[in-house]
Protein backbone atom coordinates (compact mmCIF):
# COMPACT_ATOMS: atom_id res chain seq x y z
CA UNK A 1 0.00 0.00 0.00
CA UNK A 2 1.31 3.60 -1.06
CA UNK A 3 2.93 4.88 2.54
CA UNK A 4 0.49 8.13 1.71
CA UNK A 5 -2.85 6.00 1.48
CA UNK A 6 -1.95 4.92 5.65
CA UNK A 7 -2.79 6.74 8.87
CA UNK A 8 0.70 8.39 9.79
CA UNK A 9 1.81 7.90 13.48
CA UNK A 10 2.69 10.68 15.92
CA UNK A 11 5.86 9.06 16.89
CA UNK A 12 7.09 8.99 13.50
CA UNK A 13 6.74 12.98 13.31
CA UNK A 14 7.98 13.95 16.69
CA UNK A 15 11.66 13.88 15.90
CA UNK A 16 11.53 16.47 13.00
CA UNK A 17 10.56 19.18 15.28
CA UNK A 18 12.42 21.86 16.57
CA UNK A 19 10.77 23.92 19.35
CA UNK A 20 13.55 26.37 20.32
CA UNK A 21 13.64 30.22 19.45
CA UNK A 22 15.33 30.67 15.82
CA UNK A 23 17.33 33.83 16.64
CA UNK A 24 20.22 35.10 14.52
CA UNK A 25 20.15 31.92 12.51
CA UNK A 26 20.63 29.59 15.26
CA UNK A 27 17.84 27.72 17.55
CA UNK A 28 18.28 29.05 21.46
CA UNK A 29 16.20 28.45 24.43
CA UNK A 30 14.42 31.84 25.96
CA UNK A 31 16.12 33.56 28.40
CA UNK A 32 14.08 32.85 31.07
CA UNK A 33 13.71 29.39 30.24
CA UNK A 34 9.92 29.49 30.01
CA UNK A 35 7.98 27.04 28.25
CA UNK A 36 4.44 26.31 26.21
CA UNK A 37 2.81 23.09 26.12
CA UNK A 38 1.41 22.30 22.45
CA UNK A 39 -1.47 19.99 22.24
CA UNK A 40 -2.55 17.60 20.14
CA UNK A 41 -6.54 18.44 18.45
CA UNK A 42 -7.16 14.77 17.86
CA UNK A 43 -7.12 13.75 21.25
CA UNK A 44 -5.73 16.41 23.95
CA UNK A 45 -2.52 15.11 24.20
CA UNK A 46 0.73 16.69 24.75
CA UNK A 47 2.71 17.11 21.38
CA UNK A 48 6.04 18.57 22.71
CA UNK A 49 7.12 21.85 25.08
CA UNK A 50 8.34 24.95 22.83
CA UNK A 51 10.05 27.72 24.54
CA UNK A 52 8.03 30.69 25.53
CA UNK A 53 9.91 34.29 24.57
CA UNK A 54 9.64 37.33 26.70
CA UNK A 55 9.86 40.43 25.77
CA UNK A 56 13.77 40.38 26.43
CA UNK A 57 14.11 37.54 23.50
CA UNK A 58 12.07 39.41 20.94
CA UNK A 59 14.37 42.55 22.27
CA UNK A 60 17.75 40.56 21.12
CA UNK A 61 15.73 39.38 17.97
CA UNK A 62 15.48 42.69 17.25
CA UNK A 63 18.83 43.44 17.98
CA UNK A 64 19.66 40.02 15.42
CA UNK A 65 17.59 41.88 13.11
CA UNK A 66 18.98 45.12 13.39
CA UNK A 67 22.51 43.81 12.27
CA UNK A 68 21.31 41.30 9.67
CA UNK A 69 19.32 44.59 7.97
CA UNK A 70 22.65 46.17 7.19
CA UNK A 71 23.51 43.01 5.18
CA UNK A 72 20.30 42.11 3.49
CA UNK A 73 19.40 45.63 2.17
CA UNK A 74 22.61 45.88 -0.06
CA UNK A 75 22.19 42.59 -1.28
CA UNK A 76 21.33 42.86 -5.22
CA UNK A 77 17.86 41.91 -5.13
CA UNK A 78 18.37 39.01 -7.98
CA UNK A 79 20.12 37.36 -4.60
CA UNK A 80 17.41 37.68 -2.65
CA UNK A 81 15.47 36.73 -5.27
CA UNK A 82 17.51 33.20 -5.34
CA UNK A 83 17.33 32.51 -1.72
CA UNK A 84 13.72 32.99 -2.18
CA UNK A 85 13.22 30.33 -4.75
CA UNK A 86 15.72 28.08 -2.93
CA UNK A 87 13.77 28.09 -0.22
CA UNK A 88 10.51 27.17 -2.00
CA UNK A 89 12.23 24.48 -3.84
CA UNK A 90 13.22 23.21 -0.02
CA UNK A 91 9.82 23.34 1.06
CA UNK A 92 8.49 21.03 -1.70
CA UNK A 93 11.95 18.34 -0.62
CA UNK A 94 10.10 18.40 2.55
CA UNK A 95 6.56 18.47 1.38
CA UNK A 96 5.51 15.49 2.98
CA UNK A 97 7.10 16.07 6.32
CA UNK A 98 5.99 19.71 6.40
CA UNK A 99 2.64 18.51 5.90
CA UNK A 100 2.71 15.45 8.68
CA UNK A 101 3.69 18.30 11.12
CA UNK A 102 1.25 21.08 9.98
CA UNK A 103 -1.89 18.48 10.40
CA UNK A 104 -0.41 17.05 13.90
CA UNK A 105 -0.82 20.36 15.00
CA UNK A 106 -3.79 22.22 13.67
CA UNK A 107 -5.70 19.42 12.91
CA UNK A 108 -5.93 20.02 8.91
CA UNK A 109 -7.00 16.87 7.32
CA UNK A 110 -3.70 15.28 5.76
CA UNK A 111 -5.01 15.43 2.49
CA UNK A 112 -5.30 19.32 2.55
CA UNK A 113 -1.95 19.97 4.46
CA UNK A 114 -0.24 17.95 1.19
CA UNK A 115 -2.67 19.33 -1.41
CA UNK A 116 -3.28 22.88 -0.62
CA UNK A 117 -1.08 23.91 2.55
CA UNK A 118 2.47 22.78 1.27
CA UNK A 119 2.00 23.78 -2.50
CA UNK A 120 0.82 26.84 -1.39
CA UNK A 121 3.43 27.82 0.67
CA UNK A 122 6.07 26.78 -1.95
CA UNK A 123 4.06 28.47 -4.57
CA UNK A 124 4.30 31.92 -2.41
CA UNK A 125 7.50 32.02 -1.59
CA UNK A 126 8.75 31.48 -5.54
CA UNK A 127 6.20 34.14 -6.21
CA UNK A 128 7.91 36.75 -4.73
CA UNK A 129 11.30 35.19 -5.22
CA UNK A 130 10.62 36.32 -8.83
CA UNK A 131 9.16 39.95 -7.98
CA UNK A 132 12.70 40.60 -6.08
CA UNK A 133 14.03 42.18 -8.80
CA UNK A 134 10.95 43.50 -10.44
CA UNK A 135 10.50 46.00 -7.89
CA UNK A 136 10.79 49.15 -10.00
CA UNK A 137 10.47 53.11 -9.44
CA UNK A 138 9.48 55.59 -11.49
CA UNK A 139 10.12 59.08 -13.29
CA UNK A 140 7.48 61.87 -12.78
CA UNK A 141 7.69 64.47 -14.87
CA UNK A 142 8.61 67.64 -13.35
CA UNK A 143 9.89 71.15 -14.12
CA UNK A 144 12.22 71.73 -16.76
CA UNK A 145 15.77 71.53 -15.65
CA UNK A 146 14.95 68.67 -13.17
CA UNK A 147 15.11 64.92 -12.85
CA UNK A 148 12.75 63.31 -10.45
CA UNK A 149 12.41 60.00 -9.64
CA UNK A 150 10.95 57.95 -7.25
CA UNK A 151 12.20 54.71 -5.57
CA UNK A 152 11.18 52.46 -3.33
CA UNK A 153 13.26 50.99 -0.11
CA UNK A 154 12.79 48.48 2.65
CA UNK A 155 11.15 49.49 5.91
CA UNK A 156 13.66 47.35 7.82
CA UNK A 157 12.74 45.02 10.60
CA UNK A 158 9.31 44.28 10.51
CA UNK A 159 7.25 42.57 13.42
CA UNK A 160 4.85 39.39 11.89
CA UNK A 161 2.34 37.72 13.55
CA UNK A 162 0.91 34.85 12.38
CA UNK A 163 -2.89 33.05 13.18
CA UNK A 164 -3.21 29.57 14.23
CA UNK A 165 -5.53 28.52 11.72
CA UNK A 166 -3.05 28.30 8.58
CA UNK A 167 -0.06 28.75 10.05
CA UNK A 168 2.80 27.19 7.30
CA UNK A 169 0.81 29.36 4.75
CA UNK A 170 0.72 32.05 6.37
CA UNK A 171 4.28 32.30 7.22
CA UNK A 172 4.87 32.34 3.90
CA UNK A 173 2.32 34.84 3.06
CA UNK A 174 4.10 37.21 5.42
CA UNK A 175 7.85 36.33 4.94
CA UNK A 176 7.83 35.92 0.97
CA UNK A 177 7.04 39.89 0.41
CA UNK A 178 8.95 41.23 3.14
CA UNK A 179 11.99 39.73 2.03
CA UNK A 180 11.28 39.99 -0.84
CA UNK A 181 11.61 43.91 -0.60
CA UNK A 182 14.74 44.12 1.64
CA UNK A 183 13.49 43.62 4.73
CA UNK A 184 14.14 41.82 7.98
CA UNK A 185 11.82 40.33 10.30
CA UNK A 186 10.87 38.89 13.66
CA UNK A 187 8.21 36.83 13.38
CA UNK A 188 5.50 35.28 16.25
CA UNK A 189 3.43 32.76 15.08
CA UNK A 190 0.37 31.14 17.30
CA UNK A 191 1.45 29.38 20.54
CA UNK A 192 -1.25 27.07 19.51
CA UNK A 193 0.16 25.97 16.17
CA UNK A 194 4.10 26.98 16.06
CA UNK A 195 5.54 23.71 14.53
CA UNK A 196 5.25 24.48 10.95
CA UNK A 197 6.74 28.18 11.20
CA UNK A 198 9.73 26.69 13.11
CA UNK A 199 10.18 23.74 10.54
CA UNK A 200 10.55 26.52 7.97
CA UNK A 201 13.10 28.32 9.89
CA UNK A 202 15.26 24.98 10.00
CA UNK A 203 14.88 25.90 5.54
CA UNK A 204 15.61 28.85 5.67
CA UNK A 205 18.97 28.67 7.48
CA UNK A 206 19.55 25.54 4.36
CA UNK A 207 18.67 27.79 1.93
CA UNK A 208 21.47 29.98 2.93
CA UNK A 209 20.26 33.28 4.17
CA UNK A 210 21.95 35.45 6.15
CA UNK A 211 22.00 34.95 10.28
CA UNK A 212 19.48 37.28 11.50
CA UNK A 213 17.56 38.55 8.43
CA UNK A 214 14.37 35.98 9.96
CA UNK A 215 13.65 35.61 13.45
CA UNK A 216 11.22 33.25 15.05
CA UNK A 217 10.16 33.94 18.68
CA UNK A 218 7.11 31.53 19.82
CA UNK A 219 5.63 32.95 23.02
CA UNK A 220 1.90 34.23 24.43
CA UNK A 221 0.27 37.42 22.77
CA UNK A 222 0.42 39.70 25.80
CA UNK A 223 3.92 39.28 26.29
CA UNK A 224 6.06 38.39 22.95
CA UNK A 225 3.43 39.80 21.10
CA UNK A 226 2.59 42.87 22.89
CA UNK A 227 6.66 43.34 22.75
CA UNK A 228 6.85 43.43 19.34
CA UNK A 229 3.80 45.56 18.60
CA UNK A 230 5.43 48.47 20.68
CA UNK A 231 9.23 48.19 20.15
CA UNK A 232 10.37 50.80 18.95
CA UNK A 233 12.96 49.42 16.27
CA UNK A 234 10.43 47.61 14.15
CA UNK A 235 9.00 49.78 11.61
CA UNK A 236 6.02 47.67 10.41
CA UNK A 237 3.86 45.17 12.39
CA UNK A 238 1.36 42.52 9.83
CA UNK A 239 -1.06 41.08 12.15
CA UNK A 240 -3.62 38.16 10.83
CA UNK A 241 -5.90 37.34 13.99
CA UNK A 242 -9.12 38.83 15.59
CA UNK A 243 -10.39 42.38 15.52
CA UNK A 244 -10.09 42.96 19.01
CA UNK A 245 -6.49 41.67 19.12
CA UNK A 246 -6.18 44.20 16.10
CA UNK A 247 -7.49 47.56 17.68
CA UNK A 248 -5.23 46.57 20.38
CA UNK A 249 -1.79 46.28 18.28
CA UNK A 250 -2.64 49.56 16.62
CA UNK A 251 -2.61 51.41 20.45
CA UNK A 252 0.89 49.51 21.15
CA UNK A 253 2.18 50.65 17.69
CA UNK A 254 1.51 54.32 18.17
CA UNK A 255 4.81 54.94 20.49
CA UNK A 256 6.91 54.90 17.37
CA UNK A 257 4.15 55.53 14.90
CA UNK A 258 4.61 51.82 13.20
CA UNK A 259 3.00 51.18 9.79
CA UNK A 260 0.48 48.46 10.69
CA UNK A 261 -1.23 45.70 8.25
CA UNK A 262 -4.23 44.20 9.57
CA UNK A 263 -6.06 40.40 8.24
CA UNK A 264 -8.66 40.36 10.72
CA UNK A 265 -12.48 38.95 11.15
CA UNK A 266 -14.83 37.90 8.41
CA UNK A 267 -18.73 37.62 7.95
CA UNK A 268 -18.21 36.13 4.46
CA UNK A 269 -21.71 36.29 2.22
CA UNK A 270 -22.18 33.71 0.01
CA UNK A 271 -25.25 34.92 -2.33
CA UNK A 272 -27.26 31.94 -4.28
CA UNK A 273 -29.54 33.39 -7.09
CA UNK A 274 -32.26 31.34 -8.30
CA UNK A 275 -30.57 31.47 -11.91
CA UNK A 276 -27.61 29.41 -9.82
CA UNK A 277 -26.70 26.15 -10.86
CA UNK A 278 -27.34 24.56 -7.81
CA UNK A 279 -25.29 21.63 -7.65
CA UNK A 280 -22.77 23.35 -8.56
CA UNK A 281 -23.59 26.04 -5.82
CA UNK A 282 -24.08 23.23 -3.59
CA UNK A 283 -20.78 22.02 -3.51
CA UNK A 284 -19.12 25.48 -3.46
CA UNK A 285 -21.10 26.39 -0.17
CA UNK A 286 -19.65 23.54 1.38
CA UNK A 287 -16.23 24.35 0.42
CA UNK A 288 -16.85 27.92 1.76
CA UNK A 289 -17.74 26.97 5.06
CA UNK A 290 -16.29 23.50 6.32
CA UNK A 291 -12.93 23.16 4.41
CA UNK A 292 -10.24 23.44 7.79
CA UNK A 293 -13.56 23.01 10.06
CA UNK A 294 -14.57 26.68 9.09
CA UNK A 295 -11.88 27.99 10.66
CA UNK A 296 -10.79 30.63 7.86
CA UNK A 297 -11.39 34.74 8.33
CA UNK A 298 -13.06 34.46 4.58
CA UNK A 299 -15.00 31.30 5.09
CA UNK A 300 -18.17 31.74 3.60
CA UNK A 301 -20.78 31.61 6.97
CA UNK A 302 -23.78 33.83 5.61
CA UNK A 303 -25.49 31.55 3.06
CA UNK A 304 -27.80 34.10 1.35
CA UNK A 305 -30.22 32.10 -0.79
CA UNK A 306 -32.85 33.03 -2.77
CA UNK A 307 -36.39 31.72 -1.63
CA UNK A 308 -37.27 30.52 -4.77
CA UNK A 309 -34.38 27.83 -4.74
CA UNK A 310 -34.03 27.87 -0.62
CA UNK A 311 -35.83 24.72 0.04
CA UNK A 312 -34.08 22.40 -2.89
CA UNK A 313 -30.57 24.01 -2.19
CA UNK A 314 -31.01 23.10 1.89
CA UNK A 315 -32.57 19.36 1.12
CA UNK A 316 -28.83 19.06 -1.15
CA UNK A 317 -26.92 20.82 1.35
CA UNK A 318 -28.00 19.33 4.24
CA UNK A 319 -27.65 16.05 2.78
CA UNK A 320 -23.84 16.97 1.59
CA UNK A 321 -22.98 18.37 4.51
CA UNK A 322 -24.35 15.37 6.71
CA UNK A 323 -22.46 13.05 4.58
CA UNK A 324 -18.78 14.65 5.50
CA UNK A 325 -16.18 12.34 7.25
CA UNK A 326 -14.86 13.47 11.03
CA UNK A 327 -11.89 11.93 11.74
CA UNK A 328 -8.37 11.66 12.63
CA UNK A 329 -6.67 14.51 10.09
CA UNK A 330 -3.59 12.19 9.77
CA UNK A 331 -5.90 9.90 8.30
CA UNK A 332 -6.13 10.03 4.50
CA UNK A 333 -9.61 9.44 4.64
CA UNK A 334 -11.11 12.25 6.55
CA UNK A 335 -12.58 15.08 5.31
CA UNK A 336 -12.65 17.50 8.69
CA UNK A 337 -10.33 17.41 11.34
CA UNK A 338 -10.60 18.60 15.05
CA UNK A 339 -11.03 22.36 15.43
CA UNK A 340 -7.84 23.48 16.81
CA UNK A 341 -8.02 24.14 20.83
CA UNK A 342 -10.02 22.77 23.72
CA UNK A 343 -11.48 27.02 24.25
CA UNK A 344 -12.30 27.63 20.71
CA UNK A 345 -14.69 24.27 19.99
CA UNK A 346 -16.31 25.46 22.66
CA UNK A 347 -16.57 28.54 21.58
CA UNK A 348 -18.25 27.80 18.90
CA UNK A 349 -20.66 24.80 20.46
CA UNK A 350 -22.05 28.28 22.40
CA UNK A 351 -23.14 29.90 19.76
CA UNK A 352 -25.52 26.65 18.48
CA UNK A 353 -27.34 27.93 21.98
CA UNK A 354 -27.39 31.41 20.66
CA UNK A 355 -28.74 31.10 17.86
CA UNK A 356 -31.70 28.92 19.96
CA UNK A 357 -32.01 31.68 22.49
CA UNK A 358 -32.66 34.19 19.35
CA UNK A 359 -35.65 31.86 17.87
CA UNK A 360 -33.42 30.43 15.23
CA UNK A 361 -33.77 26.49 13.52
CA UNK A 362 -30.61 24.41 13.99
CA UNK A 363 -31.09 22.34 10.64
CA UNK A 364 -28.23 20.02 10.88
CA UNK A 365 -24.90 19.65 13.43
CA UNK A 366 -24.79 22.03 16.72
CA UNK A 367 -23.17 19.40 18.94
CA UNK A 368 -19.88 17.33 18.71
CA UNK A 369 -19.96 13.96 17.57
CA UNK A 370 -21.29 11.09 19.01
CA UNK A 371 -18.70 8.65 17.98
CA UNK A 372 -16.74 7.59 20.79
CA UNK A 373 -13.14 7.36 18.66
CA UNK A 374 -13.43 11.56 18.58
CA UNK A 375 -14.63 12.22 22.01
CA UNK A 376 -10.90 13.37 23.44
CA UNK A 377 -10.61 15.62 20.53
CA UNK A 378 -11.76 19.24 19.35
CA UNK A 379 -14.47 18.40 16.84
CA UNK A 380 -17.68 20.14 15.76
CA UNK A 381 -20.49 18.32 13.66
CA UNK A 382 -20.75 20.11 10.41
CA UNK A 383 -23.48 23.12 11.27
CA UNK A 384 -26.55 24.62 9.60
CA UNK A 385 -28.74 27.19 11.03
CA UNK A 386 -31.52 29.23 9.70
CA UNK A 387 -31.95 32.27 11.27
CA UNK A 388 -32.63 35.88 10.47
CA UNK A 389 -30.19 38.87 9.29
CA UNK A 390 -29.86 40.80 12.95
CA UNK A 391 -29.34 37.38 15.08
CA UNK A 392 -25.72 37.18 16.36
CA UNK A 393 -25.19 34.03 14.32
CA UNK A 394 -25.54 36.43 11.44
CA UNK A 395 -23.63 38.71 12.67
CA UNK A 396 -20.61 37.84 15.09
CA UNK A 397 -18.08 35.99 13.42
CA UNK A 398 -18.23 32.20 14.87
CA UNK A 399 -15.02 30.57 12.93
CA UNK A 400 -15.95 27.15 13.08
CA UNK A 401 -18.38 24.27 10.84
CA UNK A 402 -21.15 26.86 11.60
CA UNK A 403 -23.26 28.25 8.80
CA UNK A 404 -26.46 30.49 9.11
CA UNK A 405 -28.61 30.33 6.60
CA UNK A 406 -30.56 33.98 5.31
CA UNK A 407 -33.25 34.28 2.85
CA UNK A 408 -34.14 36.90 0.18
CA UNK A 409 -36.71 37.85 -2.47
CA UNK A 410 -35.59 39.99 -4.40
CA UNK A 411 -31.52 41.50 -5.55
CA UNK A 412 -31.97 44.37 -3.64
CA UNK A 413 -32.75 42.51 -0.36
CA UNK A 414 -29.80 39.84 -1.01
CA UNK A 415 -27.28 43.14 -1.32
CA UNK A 416 -28.30 44.90 2.16
CA UNK A 417 -28.51 41.46 4.03
CA UNK A 418 -25.05 40.87 2.45
CA UNK A 419 -23.49 44.38 3.17
CA UNK A 420 -25.56 44.30 6.28
CA UNK A 421 -22.41 43.50 9.00
CA UNK A 422 -19.54 45.64 10.10
CA UNK A 423 -16.70 42.84 8.28
CA UNK A 424 -15.76 43.00 5.03
CA UNK A 425 -13.19 40.31 3.50
CA UNK A 426 -14.39 37.65 1.57
CA UNK A 427 -17.64 36.88 -0.33
CA UNK A 428 -19.59 34.86 -3.13
CA UNK A 429 -22.29 35.13 -6.11
CA UNK A 430 -24.06 31.90 -7.19
CA UNK A 431 -25.29 33.28 -10.95
CA UNK A 432 -25.51 32.76 -14.36
CA UNK A 433 -26.52 36.55 -15.12
CA UNK A 434 -23.34 38.06 -15.91
CA UNK A 435 -24.66 41.81 -15.39
CA UNK A 436 -26.06 41.05 -12.12
CA UNK A 437 -22.68 39.37 -11.01
CA UNK A 438 -20.53 42.26 -11.88
CA UNK A 439 -22.92 44.23 -10.75
CA UNK A 440 -23.28 42.63 -7.11
CA UNK A 441 -19.23 42.55 -6.98
CA UNK A 442 -19.05 46.64 -7.24
CA UNK A 443 -21.79 46.93 -4.68
CA UNK A 444 -20.78 44.13 -2.45
CA UNK A 445 -18.88 45.61 0.84
CA UNK A 446 -15.55 43.01 0.47
CA UNK A 447 -12.01 42.98 -0.75
CA UNK A 448 -12.83 39.85 -2.21
CA UNK A 449 -15.22 38.47 -4.53
CA UNK A 450 -15.94 34.72 -6.41
CA UNK A 451 -18.50 34.39 -8.59
CA UNK A 452 -19.41 31.25 -9.12
CA UNK A 453 -16.50 29.63 -7.05
CA UNK A 454 -15.31 30.63 -3.35
CA UNK A 455 -12.31 30.44 -1.41
CA UNK A 456 -10.13 31.33 -4.19
CA UNK A 457 -6.18 32.30 -3.19
CA UNK A 458 -3.08 32.88 -5.65
CA UNK A 459 -0.09 34.86 -4.54
CA UNK A 460 -0.33 37.29 -7.42
CA UNK A 461 -4.08 38.14 -6.08
CA UNK A 462 -4.26 40.74 -3.58
CA UNK A 463 -5.90 39.49 -0.12
CA UNK A 464 -7.55 41.45 2.33
CA UNK A 465 -10.50 43.30 3.77
CA UNK A 466 -12.55 46.73 4.38
CA UNK A 467 -14.40 47.84 7.74
CA UNK A 468 -13.28 45.40 10.90
CA UNK A 469 -11.71 43.23 8.44
CA UNK A 470 -8.79 45.62 8.62
CA UNK A 471 -6.64 47.06 6.02
CA UNK A 472 -3.47 46.57 3.74
CA UNK A 473 -2.94 43.92 1.61
CA UNK A 474 -1.25 40.33 1.62
CA UNK A 475 -0.03 38.73 -1.57
CA UNK A 476 0.59 40.64 -5.26
CA UNK A 477 1.87 43.97 -6.06
CA UNK A 478 0.56 45.27 -3.35
CA UNK A 479 1.68 43.06 -0.71
CA UNK A 480 5.19 44.79 -2.07
CA UNK A 481 3.97 48.17 -1.79
CA UNK A 482 3.17 47.88 2.01
CA UNK A 483 6.42 46.48 2.76
CA UNK A 484 8.41 49.29 1.33
CA UNK A 485 9.27 52.91 1.71
CA UNK A 486 8.78 55.63 -1.54
CA UNK A 487 11.38 58.19 -1.46
CA UNK A 488 10.95 61.15 -4.19
CA UNK A 489 14.62 61.91 -5.17
CA UNK A 490 15.15 65.76 -6.67
CA UNK A 491 17.68 66.00 -8.87
CA UNK A 492 18.99 69.29 -10.94
CA UNK A 493 20.56 68.51 -14.11
CA UNK A 494 20.50 71.89 -15.44
CA UNK A 495 17.81 74.10 -13.77
CA UNK A 496 18.90 77.95 -12.96
CA UNK A 497 17.73 79.11 -10.09
CA UNK A 498 17.28 82.62 -9.35
CA UNK A 499 18.18 83.94 -5.65
CA UNK A 500 15.40 84.65 -3.73
CA UNK A 501 16.48 86.90 -0.97
CA UNK A 502 19.12 89.98 -2.45
CA UNK A 503 21.73 90.45 0.09
CA UNK A 504 21.49 94.05 0.68
CA UNK A 505 24.63 96.08 -0.65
Amino acid sequence: MNAKNTIISEQDILPKLNTQLFINGEFVPALKGGTIDVLNPTNGTLITQIAAAEAEDVDRAVVAALKAFEVWSEYPAAERGRLLLKLADLIEEHAEELAQIESLDTGHPIKDSRRLDVPRTAACFRYFGGMADKIEGTIVPVEKGFLNYVTREPIGVVGQIVPWNFPLMFTSWKLGPALAAGNVVVMKPSEITPLSTLKIAELIKKAGFPDGVVNIVTGYGQTAGQRLAEHPDIGKISFTGSTQTGRNIVNSSAGNLKRVQLELGGKGANIVFEDADIDAAVNGAAWAIFHNQGQACIAGSRLILNEKIADEFLEKFIKLAASIRLGNPLDPDTEMGPLTSDLHRDKVLSYAQIAKEQGGKILLGGKAPDDAALQNGYYVLPTIVEAKPSDRVAQEEVFGPFVTVLRFKDDAEALEIANGTEYGLGSGLWTNNLQRAHSFAKKIKAGMCWINSYKRVNPGSPFGGVGKSGYGREMGFEAIHDYTEVKSVWVNVDAQIPPHFHRGE
